[in-house]
């Protein structure tokens, strides 16, 4: 395995692997350091160098980008919502009931531009005309509680 040749695809191989990762994981540059150490093991290893400062020079690349990059992840992490995707996206939102929401049966709220089937937090009966606020989400229907103010 001390191989120049084999080296080359190895250190190709796992740069291409490494930033396949970083695209196909959620959050931030944990794989990237390691792609970019890896590219360039592969550029010293088609170069002809020794295997021992391709090793080298992967860790210290790696560490060094590592260190680098932490910083950004975590600022860009931090700057994500985390219950900003899909549907829990309407958490906290305010709505107004379209359809009384009654214990026996979902009723119909309107949240922003979308209408969604609701059910209240309380199991109890929500009249229509009322303004709620959404909870939580079960499945496709919206969990909610009525607010202060209502609509006529």
């Amino acid at each position: 395995m001390d191989e120049p040749e084999q080296w080359r695809w190895i250190w190709l191989g796992a740069a291409v692997l490494f930033g396949i990762g970083e695209m196909a994981t959620p959050g931030s540059f944990f794989l990237a350091p390691f792609a970019i150490g890896a590219a360039l093991a592969a550029v010293l290893a088609f170069l002809g160098v020794d295997v021992a400062w391709e090793w080298i020079a992967f860790v210290v690349v790696s560490l060094g980008a590592f260190m680098a990059l932490r910083p950004l992840a975590r600022r860009l992490n931090a700057e994500q919502e985390p219950t900003g995707v899909g549907a829990r996206r309407l958490i906290g939102r305010a709505a107004v009931v379209l359809e009384e929401i009654s214990p026996t049966s979902p009723g119909l709220v309107r949240v922003d531009h979308e209408e969604w089937r609701a059910e209240a937090a309380d199991r109890g009966t929500i009249a229509a005309g009322t303004s709620v606020r959404v909870t939580e989400i079960e499945g496709t229907r919206v969990i909610v509680i009525p607010t202060k103010e209502h609509t006529s």
